[in-house]
């Protein structure tokens, strides 16, 4: 996907191998402009116009007339900026149509009587070599004065990855956060009776569109976790009764055996680097945290502590392993250094803790709070400032967002058996069911796409 980057309706003719980060291409914050409050989160969400994005002129795609484009994106950008949880958005469906020529000159009058404070504009156009330009431009309305811009030449088939930067543009130029709406999801989808539910590998889009499967059933799956790279996956498999690791490649389908082991092998996480996957291995009646060479190989040990060890989640640079272990009795959280020593007990809050994962920023790590239920909580590395952000019968699994802001993780519900795909950022309070064609689990979510 490319993009290009314009200083006017003509477009300039900059192009760029891959999409640059939003916040790098987008003017700096002015004086006065406008500021959304994340600390707050929804207690006072800012009021956000968008209104369908007009075409110069209606031309049939591959992807749909650009007319009935510019509405689907204006939509996808509603919808991130409603899910969010800091914006109340006023979407197409509750706006007037906007002309083509008004995309950089904006009726500001009008939109002040919306009550809007900032007014989301853009356009859909066709091009001569069968790629689309979309338009996306911020504005403060009281201000009047233009917040950010910026442009994406596409291939048909990837109009709704444009919504998503454009979503990305607006949000990091307002919230000063990191964007994350143009991600993916890979999870473990689940159907059939609660005894013997059929478990597949499938991936969607971090809003639950363009979802696929990527195994058939046949085994069943767990804890799929993406690489760097963001198309490669590593999960655990049943393969021919036997628990092991296997890598998944997205762009071919194919997969391989990870640790040719006799043992048990489960919970992988790639290193931040992608070079080595962590894991779990049980020899004997104990459970160990190994890592192995992400092309394979013999499996170095980083613990030895009597009980099970696992979980193993590295901090962003990679110097440090947060785990979970029953060591002390209960399941806690412990840190070590990346070659397994200096292993210190960090979780005291009562109950047990497990499946930690360290935010991509490096200021907190999440994890499964157990004891009258299951809950999705975060804490300093240091173990400081434990919240809990969850408060249903059964929510674990938690995974973080590319930007560290937002965690997804999967809800069983009592009685049925049957798990959802959530998400919830760090306030707490922004929560939402993703849509999944079937039950969901073990969701994990991919570093932003390039």
């Amino acid at each position: 996907m490319k993009v290009r980057v314009f200083a006017s309706i003509a477009l300039a003719a900059l192009a760029a191998a891959h999409i640059a980060p939003a916040a790098a291409q987008t003017p700096p914050e002015e004086p006065g402009g406008l500021v959304v409050d994340v600390v707050g989160g929804i207690s006072a969400p800012m009021p956000i116009a968008i209104p369908a994005m007009p075409t110069p002129a209606s031309v049939g795609t591959a992807a749909g007339e650009t007319s009935d484009l510019g509405r689907q994106v204006a939509e996808i950008v509603t919808n991130n900026l409603r899910n969010s949880g800091l914006f109340t958005p006023l979407g197409p469906d509750r706006l007037r149509p906007v002309a083509y020529s008004q995309v950089t000159a904006p009726d500001f009058g009008y939109w002040s009587g919306s009550g809007a404070q900032a007014l989301v504009q853009g356009f859909v156009q066709a091009n001569g070599d069968g790629t689309l330009t979309v338009g996306c431009y911020l504005y403060d309305v009281y201000a009047r004065t233009e917040l950010a811009r910026q442009g994406f030449v596409v291939q048909p088939a990837n109009w709704r990855r444009a919504a998503h930067k454009c979503s990305d543009t607006i949000y990091t130029r307002l919230t000063g956060e990191g964007p994350y709406f143009d991600s993916r999801v890979v999870y473990v989808s689940e159907t059939g009776p609660k005894g013997r539910r059929t478990k597949r590998l499938a991936i969607m889009d971090q809003d639950g569109a363009n979802h696929r499967f990527l195994t058939n059933g046949q085994w069943t799956v767990l804890t799929p976790r993406f690489a760097p790279n963001h198309q490669t996956i590593v999960y655990m498999s049943y393969q021919d009764d036997r628990p092991r690791l296997f890598v998944y490649d997205i762009g071919t389908g194919r997969q391989r055996a990870l640790v040719d082991e006799p043992h048990m092998t489960f919970a992988p996480r790639f290193s931040p680097d992608g070079r080595w996957v962590l894991f779990s291995m049980s020899v004997n009646g104990n459970t160990d945290i190994y890592r192995v060479a992400a092309s394979g190989g013999r499996p170095q040990r980083l613990t030895n502590a009597p009980g099970i060890d696992t979980g193993g989640s590295y901090s962003p640079d990679g110097s440090r392993i947060v785990f979970e272990s029953d060591r002390g009795g209960s399941q806690q959280l412990y840190v070590m250094n990346a070659d397994g020593s200096n292993q210190r007990r960090i979780s005291f809050g009562g109950g047990g803790y497990g499946t930690p994962v360290w935010s991509p920023r490096g200021d907190l790590i999440a994890f499964t709070k157990t004891g009258g239920g299951f809950r999705i909580g975060i804490m300093a590395p240091d173990g400081s400032g434990e919240r809990v952000l969850t408060n249903a019968w059964q929510d674990e699994g938690p995974s973080w967002a590319p930007n560290g802001r937002v965690i997804t993780f999967f809800r069983t519900a009592q009685g049925s058996g049957r798990a959802d795909v959530w998400t919830v950022d760090l306030t707490g309070r922004a929560s939402r069911r993703v849509p999944t064609p079937l039950d969901g689990s073990d969701p994990a979510w991919s570093p932003l796409l390039p």
